[in-house]
């Protein structure tokens, strides 16, 4: 499985890659990922690659990942290259007409990409008091909700349980049954 974890910089993308990678170590997989930036300060661009299983590098080759996570529109779009034909892609959107280009649209419909978008920002301003900190989770548990990645919320949950600092465990958790319950209520 080859992940594409894509946002901005102070948006948790790093703590997303150790959840995942704890999930794939318990169960005995190999690991390998790299975080590839220009300014990964607050703001600048991050992208992680992730791997679990028999592979020789970390860095996913364009077009052959399974999975991308995007914490921010833009940088989703602009990473959505790197999808393989049939990928999927959870993208947090904040201003869905942007969706609807046509350029970007025969995109993703030659490459049969299936795009779950998600409201993180509303969501987490009306349930979570406006806190974005917890953005990697809210993905974490609507890749888990739209039927993607080879994790199980409960292996998410238990990870992120394990992994969150204490002051922010029960916050996170939450987090998580919110993205999750985003697209199952679907």
């Amino acid at each position: 499985m080859q992940y594409i974890i894509v946002g901005l910089g102070g948006q948790g993308i790093l703590f997303t890659s150790r959840v995942l990678g704890h999930i794939a170590v318990s169960r005995g997989e190999h690991v390998m990922g790299s975080e590839v930036h220009g300014m990964a300060q607050r703001g600048g661009s991050v992208i992680s690659h992730f791997k679990v299983g028999e592979y020789e590098s970390p860095l996913v080759v364009a077009g052959s990942a399974d999975l991308l996570i995007a914490f921010d529109q833009n940088e989703g779009i602009r990473n959505l290259h790197f999808l393989r034909r049939g990928g999927i892609a959870i993208l947090n959107v904040h201003a869905p007409e942007a969706l609807e280009n046509p350029h970007l649209g025969n995109f993703i419909a030659e490459r049969d990409i299936r795009l779950q978008a998600i409201p993180g920002y509303d969501l987490l301003r009306k349930e979570m008091e406006g806190r974005f900190l917890f953005m990697n989770v809210l993905m974490l548990g609507a890749m888990c909700g739209a039927g993607a990645g080879n994790a199980s919320i409960e292996e998410v949950r238990a990870a992120v349980e394990k992994l969150a600092p204490a002051k922010f465990r029960a916050d996170n958790l939450k987090a998580v049954d919110l993205g999750y319950s985003y697209f199952r209520g679907k």
